[in-house]
């Protein structure tokens, strides 16, 4: 599996599905249209600097409130390819990892990450390397059938690949 490279953009704690993608945008039809409203009540030009930082950084309760795969498919649409936060909403967690989205759990502070740090991620190794503070942080790897759903990009892409084989 290839690594997750990217810069990182750090978010607090308590980011429920309503923060991500207001609610007034459901009614949008064209995803990327939806997209260019994430979190726009806590960072109202997040789409735009989403463009160069790839990974974001949450702390406890990422995900929280309705289980709207819209909350995860924005990110995606924005090229997020990982998440990585304190703690998750177990079903906000799968979604992040049905869709292809890397959800990784890890304890971190600001010694760890800083906003804007480079970091390289391996799913495959459990660690994540912060180029900009030359550090290691390992986090608990995925059970092998998730990683092969991440590297699939998702359980619909699995699916598809396996009717294929068949």
């Amino acid at each position: 599996m290839e690594n997750i490279e990217g810069e990182i953009y750090i978010l607090g704690d308590d980011i429920n599905t309503d923060d991500i993608v207001p609610s007034y945008t459901l009614t949008l039809r064209d995803p990327n249209e939806m997209a260019k409203h994430v979190l726009e009540f806590i960072e109202p030009n997040f789409a735009q600097k989403a463009v160069k930082r790839l990974i974001i950084v949450g702390g406890y309760n990422f995900g929280t409130g309705s289980s709207r795969e819209e909350a995860v498919n924005v990110f995606k649409i924005l090229g997020i390819k990982a998440i990585i936060a304190k703690s998750f909403s177990r079903i906000y967690f799968r979604n992040l990892i049905n869709n292809g989205v890397a959800g990784i759990k890890c304890d971190w502070d600001e010694a760890t990450f800083s906003d804007g740090d480079q970091v390289q991620i391996s799913i495959e190794n459990g660690i994540i390397f912060n180029k900009s503070k030359n550090l290691n942080i390992t986090y608990k790897q995925f059970p092998q059938f998730l990683k092969e759903i991440l590297e699939s990009g998702g359980i619909l892409n699995q699916l598809k690949e396996k009717l294929k084989s068949h």
